[in-house]
């Protein structure tokens, strides 16, 4: 059978105060194309359709436009939540879902609500553990709600995620004819960030071992790490990555979908399948000069121009990000390259305060700094004059 994984879209998802959605827009078209060159038995989408857990409906609409679309080209589609994701919002739309042959799996109900099962158009069977994003407090009731022995209410998280994740493919035996297929949206230790990720949610206590999942399963489709990758496991554990990059920690990740070609008897063998429709992301550096001499919007990457975040080589001054902005108007994020300050751990030890003005010891924390800004001081001054008067 041949499977298009793709997982964590963030629709919504705004870089710098950018509205990016019609980048979204061209990214989910190119993964539907991809599927219509491909047409794949089943179509995963591993979590984290949404940035937010409150999406607005122009991005609601989108996503079920896209979901609608993948389902058109391939034989069967199942999506889960991820972390950003509104679970129960997600549930909310299985009655439509249902309707048109996509399953949508939000919260945890029961092991055999999430055990789907299908056939390809050349008969052969597969089934599919499907796991949404599980937060730490609620893995404790999951198993409880499963119906599992002695789930010890001090086990970590992956003690929890593995009893769940046990019951999901206890059936899953070994050399059967069928195609046994898991997805996740979970953090699994060994794999690498890709630099967009929700923090709280990829610390230590939310890893998980690739040993949870197990030697049964032909192929494990996760979401969640932005970055394309294969996870050691006792059986093929595989993050398709973002297909677009989400911030600026990402800009060396390639987006892509994954295509799997895999059947009961034969390694799955995955293949990225390149997503360059949405505008790269790139760090540049250097004083105005050297920023003014970079052609970096005159030599876009797959026809779209950059966006950029930009460590410029100056002293700070008020007005210097406009100024950086009129030379690069695709620049999204300035900042002052830490080269351009002075070493605040060697600077002289501050003299006493007495007798001396605001003013004076203003324009000495400025010079501490690197900062000679006439603006900046004439500034606190009026700012001072005003709270003194009033």
């Amino acid at each position: 059978m041949k499977i298009l994984h793709t997982s964590d879209w963030h629709l919504g998802k705004v870089l710098k105060g950018q509205s990016r959605l019609a980048e979204q827009i061209a990214v989910l078209a190119d993964v539907v194309a991809v599927a219509e060159a491909e047409r794949p038995d089943l179509v995963i989408v591993a979590g984290d359709l949404f940035d937010s857990v409150a999406p607005s409906a122009d991005m609601k609409k989108l996503a079920i436009r896209a979901l609608t679309a993948l389902r058109r080209h391939a034989g069967a589609l199942v999506a889960i939540a991820g972390n950003h994701d509104h679970a129960a919002e997600i549930d909310a739309l299985r009655p439509w879902a249902d309707g048109v042959g996509i399953t949508l799996r939000g919260t945890l109900t029961s092991a055999e609500d999430h055990v789907i099962t299908g056939r390809t158009g050349d008969g052969e069977a597969w089934r599919l553990a499907a796991l949404p994003f599980v937060s730490q407090r609620y893995a404790v009731r999951a198993t409880e709600m499963f119906e599992l022995t002695a789930a010890d209410a001090t086990a970590t998280y992956a003690d929890h995620l593995a009893r769940l994740l046990a019951a999901l493919t206890a059936d899953f035996a070994d050399g059967a004819d069928t195609v046994n297929l898991a997805t996740a949206h979970v953090t699994v230790l060994g794999g690498k960030l890709g630099g967009g990720e929700r923090d709280a949610h990829t610390i230590e206590v939310y890893a998980l071992p690739a040993s949870v999942f197990p030697a049964t399963l032909h192929y494990v489709a996760l979401g969640h790490l932005h970055r394309r990758q294969q996870v050691p496991g006792p059986c093929p554990v595989h993050y398709c990555g973002s297909p677009l990059a989400i911030d600026f920690g990402e800009q060396e990740n390639a987006p892509s979908v994954s295509i799997v070609e895999v059947s009961a008897r034969k390694a799955a063998k995955v293949r990225a399948v390149p997503i360059a429709s949405a505008a790269p992301l790139r760090t540049v550096r250097g004083t105005l000069a050297e920023l003014a001499a970079l052609e970096v919007d005159a030599e876009p990457i797959g026809g779209t121009p950059a966006w950029l975040r930009v460590y410029v080589r100056e002293r700070p001054r008020a007005g210097l990000r406009e100024e950086v902005q009129a030379l690069l108007p695709r620049a999204l994020e300035v900042r002052i390259d830490p080269t351009a300050l002075p070493d605040l751990d060697a600077a002289p030890a501050e003299p006493g305060r007495a007798g001396r003005s605001p003013r004076e010891l203003f324009s000495e924390y400025l010079t501490a700094r690197g900062i000679a800004d006439d603006a900046v001081t004439n500034l606190f001054d009026r700012l001072y004059e005003e709270v003194v008067n009033a």
